[in-house]
């Protein structure tokens, strides 16, 4: 007689063994049309599954948040159906829900297209108006391996032959239509609806490995209704606006080309945005008591094996053999350089926390599926510090970055940041006591910074320490991972780091991996794609063109454009024989802030005419007044703010 707990504490009682279907009509018809799946003691599962012992039991419906990755499940699985009643002989491989949509990718005859999607997507509809139920099954192993290799299915029978021994094989049907499966899914294909769109289409490798057969993956979008769609849809054409990758190009920042994949070339604007993002970041950290180190790009084999990188990390590792046959590796993170900086000389604990920061090129593996413009590549440079202390200072030491984090981010205009605390790895190097130690450690500092919500990501911490991780959402409401805090009991140790402690012993620090933007060229394509181009005027490459309207005020224009670069703005003049109102397109075109407009009037009255772009509207002023108030703009926040507390003071 299971007892069935439902989330209000009511309990049910039952005679025997009891389908979620049950239950959900006993309490009420509109829960039993509403009822979707269920959660049983924490697990999701079909409304179809038996409980055959007391429980709890929540019901899950179309208003909660479940109800998404659900609906995006069954639609992979109506889509993987529509495809081979409408190309036989495609074979189909696997079809996850993933955000925002999901994936599945095929075996096809010949790659699919866009132009393929108006009939798939008209087959979909086709199978969800069938309504067919989605049952399950549980089949013998060899069973399932034979039925699918019949089918001409290798890729499924691959699956199941590499799934351990004490997984059952779950088979859901849809009608005459079944794949494999570990469910849960929906009581029908009718449940899905009609809010979906095939995205796009491309290559991927069966199981992410290069060695293995290209196959042809079909990405989608699904959503609990139409006004969800267009929401999604709308947000899509914004972001396809804001894309880094076309606006650096507009702006004439940057460019990627084969020569030389996952690596930026800077143009002269785009290394000047790269460089105050830098020059920024090397004051405040200044301010706060570090001081900048710089460490190779690449170095023997025998450090990497010593911190741990070589074993855990070698996959993502570029490798020479030198003509003495030694094996180097281009670095793949900083902190390996930064111990050997403060292994050199002997260390006291008067000296910590001693503060190391680098902004070090780093160099990462990724495969070219994955490179994304800024935001994957793999060679970026991060402002990476190494803060070396005691474990009576580490809480005081992770307090401070946790608080300069903050006020970075606000400086930028990221208000709305998310902090995860990531524990321990399944992979891992240190004792569980020390893990312990760390966890606590980093909790123990979120409460004293007053950081009372943070989310935990089990499992997902460094190899060598736990870590927190700075989360920022973005202009569009995306979000993006920025900074780390990490607490590294474990590595200063293994490279040999230690200090001379108050009892006159060797004692080994504690160290603080920290990183603020994280990469920086990443932190500068989530900037470019948050201001949708249109930079705060202190971070813009370019702040300022003074544009002359007749050629009598050519030498006008440049003599104004050398005053402003004297006052500190990056100023430049265009002269051309064109007019005003094609160079006003122009400069909207490269996301230029100000332009200063100067005609023969202007000229002889040593004037200014000063135009926000995009926007029309524009004030006149005298020169040195015009110069003063764009200078005082463009100064950055916290050169600003050290201004105020020098007056104040």
């Amino acid at each position: 007689m299971p007892a069935i707990t439902l989330p209000d504490g009511s309990l049910r009682q039952f005679d025997g063994a009891v389908t979620g279907t049950t239950v959900a009509a006993s309490i009420g018809p509109g829960l039993a049309k509403a009822a979707l799946a269920m959660v049983v003691n924490g697990e999701m599962m079909d409304l179809s599954r038996e409980i055959t012992a007391d429980a709890s039991l929540r019901f899950i419906t179309r208003k909660d948040p479940e109800a998404l990755e659900l609906i995006r499940h069954d639609a992979a699985h109506v889509l993987a159906e529509a495809v081979q009643e409408l190309f036989p002989g495609t074979q189909v491989t696997i079809g996850p829900a993933i955000e925002n949509g999901f994936y599945y990718d095929f075996s096809p005859n010949e790659p699919f297209t866009p132009e393929d999607f108006p009939v798939i997507e008209a087959k979909m509809r086709e199978i969800i108006a069938r309504n067919a139920a989605f049952t399950r099954e549980v089949w013998p192993r060899e069973q399932a391996i034979e039925f699918f290799e019949k089918k001409g299915e290798r890729y499924k029978a691959e699956l199941i032959r590499d799934l351990p021994a004490d997984v059952p094989i779950s088979i859901y049907r849809q009608g005459d239509w079944l794949d494999l499966c570990r469910g849960p899914h929906m009581p029908s294909t009718g449940a899905i609806g009609s809010a979906f769109k095939l995205m796009k289409v491309a290559g991927a490798y069966w199981r992410g490995d290069h060695r293995n057969a290209m196959l042809s993956r079909i990405y989608a979008t699904a959503w609990r209704d139409q006004k969800e769609l267009d929401a999604h849809l709308l947000q899509l054409e914004e972001a396809e606006r804001r894309d880094h990758r076309g606006l650096g190009q507009r702006m004439d920042l940057f460019h990627f080309q084969s020569d030389a994949p996952g690596a930026v070339f800077w143009h002269p604007r785009g290394w000047k945005l790269f460089s105050t993002l830098i020059d920024y970041m090397r004051r405040r950290q200044e301010a706060a008591g570090y001081l900048e180190i710089n460490t190779p790009d690449i170095m023997d084999r025998g450090l990497w094996e010593k911190s741990g990188h070589w074993d855990k990390f070698r996959d993502a590792m570029y490798l020479t053999e030198a003509k003495e046959d030694r094996v180097f590796a281009l670095k793949p993170m900083n902190c390996p350089g930064g111990i050997q900086v403060f292994k050199q000389g002997l260390r006291s604990y008067r000296e910590l926390p001693l503060k190391l920061g680098e902004f070090g090129k780093v160099h990462r593996f990724e495969p070219s599926g994955a490179l994304q413009g800024l935001m994957r590549v793999r060679a970026f440079t991060q402002d990476d510090a190494h803060v070396f202390c005691t474990e009576a200072q580490m809480q005081q030491e992770c307090v401070k970055i946790i608080d300069l984090c903050l006020s970075i981010y606000k400086d930028f205009g990221f208000e709305d940041v998310r902090i995860k605390l990531s524990d321990r790895p399944e992979k891992r190097v240190g004792t569980d006591e020390i893990w312990d130690r760390s966890e606590a450690a980093l909790h123990a500092a979120l409460m004293a910074a007053g950081i009372r919500e943070y989310s935990v990501n089990k499992g997902e911490g460094a190899f060598y320490g736990p870590k927190l991780e700075f989360v920022l959402r973005d202009a569009m409401g995306r979000d993006w991972q920025c900074g780390t805090l990490q607490v590294d009991f474990n590595m200063p140790g293994a490279l040999g780091a230690s200090y001379i402690g108050e009892d006159s012993q060797r004692h080994v620090p504690v160290m603080l991996h920290r990183a603020l933007f994280g990469s920086l060229e990443r932190f500068t394509g989530i900037l470019i794609e948050h201001t949708a181009g249109r930079l705060p005027l202190w971070l813009a490459p370019q702040q300022v063109v003074v544009a002359s309207i007749v050629d009598d005020a050519a030498a006008y224009a440049e003599s104004v454009a050398r005053q402003m670069r004297a006052a500190g703005l990056r100023a430049e003049a265009d002269t051309r024989n064109e007019k005003i109102n094609r160079k006003v397109v122009d400069h909207i075109e490269t996301n230029l802030p100000v332009l200063a407009v100067v005609g023969r009037r202007e000229a002889e009255e040593g004037m200014l005419v000063l135009r926000r772009l995009p926007g029309r509207e524009q004030e006149t002023l005298p020169l040195a007044e015009a110069v003063a108030l764009l200078a005082k703009e463009a100064t950055p926040p916290d050169l600003r703010a050290e201004s105020l507390q020098t007056v104040a003071a």
